[in-house]
């Protein structure tokens, strides 16, 4: 119950005052207490997800569930989600506590200024949350987790019986209907456990890279990975290797934007253009870092978001910005927002 407690406290972070977040907080003891003999009965079952798009930076279709559901994911993630970190590989960056973007730059950074390397190889995976296959990640769990009752639990979550999350190989979010979309692949774009789930089933690849192909200097966020070396026939074994391992074992695969070049070009990574010595945004990045910062200001001048909310991409962007060498960049973006209201 104390567990159930923290998950609703959590759970209701960012939406306090919610109808139906305020029905559950005014009657918690009785909601938590039927919800958690529905879990130990074994008759816990996730209900129907809301499904919408957003096209910001790429079309993605989200999948919203029922605030109950949010206080069991987050039950289960802050269980389950500390014994998992600590066998991952330091180098992995993704959706974990105190790393995330800015670690896995800085890495990449430090690796570059030692001047080690000369080629890197940036892997890239098809689809990949539209893609994994959900009997080898509930097969992954298994291995990790030894509580039978919470595999269960978590399995009713990866095995959706009335909702298909997968994409036939080879489209795209927007070319496929909801109708149309596969069962036995993909997760809920949008859930907790989705990330949880996404760090779990690469961990098998990091775990492959750094023990098996022994690469120093290997880093991955979500599902875009990085290799650096000075032997470019290296980077094209490893290539190779990674490519089979995740047909064989994970049943997936790198899609076109996985490359290898040198160093000198620099590197574009997770938004971020780098060289040794030198840091920037992706011009893609800095567009629209643009087109969002002046929507913001139309919709604060329109009076249709508040102040709290208007500050908070200028902030976001600022403090990216102010990791990168780019002083006109950030003056060209930041200098022009400014807030008024329309009279």
């Amino acid at each position: 119950m104390e567990s159930l407690y923290m998950a609703l406290k959590h759970a209701s972070k960012g939406r306090r005052y919610k109808p139906e977040v305020l029905r559950w907080n005014a009657n918690r003891y009785d909601m938590l207490s039927a919800l958690q003999e529905e879990i130990y009965s074994g008759h816990y079952e996730v209900d129907k997800y809301t499904a919408f798009y957003v096209s910001e930076p790429k079309k993605r279709l989200i999948m919203s569930i029922a605030f109950k559901h949010r206080i069991v994911q987050w039950a289960i993630y802050q269980k389950i989600q500390p014994i998992l970190v600590k066998g991952y590989i330091i180098d992995s960056d993704g959706c974990i506590t105190d790393r995330g973007p800015d670690t896995a730059i800085e890495r990449v950074r430090y690796w570059l200024d030692s001047g080690e390397d000369t080629y890197y190889l940036k892997y890239d995976i098809s689809k990949y949350f539209y893609r994994i296959d959900q009997d080898v990640l509930e097969e992954t769990i298994r291995k990790k987790i030894t509580d039978k009752r919470l595999c269960d639990l978590m399995a009713s979550v990866i095995h959706c019986s009335h909702t298909a999350f997968g994409l036939p190989p080879g489209k795209s979010p927007g070319e496929v209907p909801l109708n149309e979309r596969i069962y036995g692949v993909g997760m809920p774009v949008g859930n907790l456990l989705s990330q949880i789930f996404a760090n779990i089933y690469l961990d098998r690849l990091d775990q492959y890279c750094k023990r098996d192909l022994r690469i120093r200097h290997y880093i991955r966020y979500m599902d875009d990975g990085l290799a650096l070396s000075d032997s470019k026939a290296d980077l094209h074994m490893w290539e190779d290797a990674i490519r089979s391992y995740l047909h064989d074992e994970l049943r997936l695969d790198l899609n076109r934007k996985t490359c290898i070049r040198p160093i000198s070009q620099g590197i574009s990574y997770i938004g971020y253009r780098i060289w040794p010595g030198y840091t920037t945004v992706r011009k893609s990045t800095s567009k629209r870092m643009k087109k969002y910062l002046n929507k913001t200001m139309r919709d604060y001048a329109a009076g249709e978001i508040d102040l709290r909310r208007a500050s908070q991409p200028y902030m976001c962007y600022k403090a990216k910005l102010d990791r990168c060498d780019c002083t006109q960049l950030r003056e060209k973006l930041l200098g022009g927002f400014h807030l008024g209201r329309e009279q």
